[in-house]
């Protein structure tokens, strides 16, 4: 998801390419407290049911799971709270003119560290059919016959 250089991948949503055709992808940076980026560079993140809004022109993430810092004593944050996504404006405006269209949604591919600072993937996606679902488990079993095939041929 996330080839740049320089950034180290904490937490991956699986399930998003699974459930959703993925058109295009936004790379965005997020507010958090000080206990919140303690937790993340520990890998103390979920992303499983996490999606994005955009409310009065700002970007805001809901449901990502980011668990309580062992040492955060009181200063500890609400580990599903709404956390807001710094995304350029012109980046804003172009996903408010496609999540308006039917079917278009914003999902967390994965969360990330660079140089420092935790970044989300973001990707404009439109949620897939049943049948959709199963040819892409059915390409996906094909794909790893023939490399099964070719493996044992090259072997003698």
């Amino acid at each position: 998801m996330s080839g740049k250089k320089g950034a180290k991948v904490v937490a991956r949503n699986k399930k998003a390419l699974h459930e959703y055709h993925v058109e295009d992808t936004f790379e965005a940076g997020i507010v958090l407290t000080g206990t919140e980026i303690k937790s993340i560079r520990q890998g103390r993140v979920n992303l499983k049911d996490s999606y994005a809004l955009i409310n009065k022109g700002e970007v805001f993430l809901l449901n990502m799971h980011i668990s309580p810092f062992e040492q955060g004593n009181r200063f500890n944050h609400d580990p599903t709270r709404t956390r807001k996504l710094l995304l350029h404006n012109r980046e804003i405006a172009k996903l408010i003119g496609l999540t308006q269209q039917k079917g278009y949604t914003l999902v967390p591919l994965d969360l990330h560290l660079r140089n420092g600072f935790a970044k989300v993937q973001l990707a404009l996606a439109k949620g897939k059919k049943l049948h959709d679902k199963r040819q892409a488990v059915a390409k996906r079993d094909a794909d790893r016959e023939i490399r099964r095939q070719l493996k044992e041929r090259m072997r003698g």
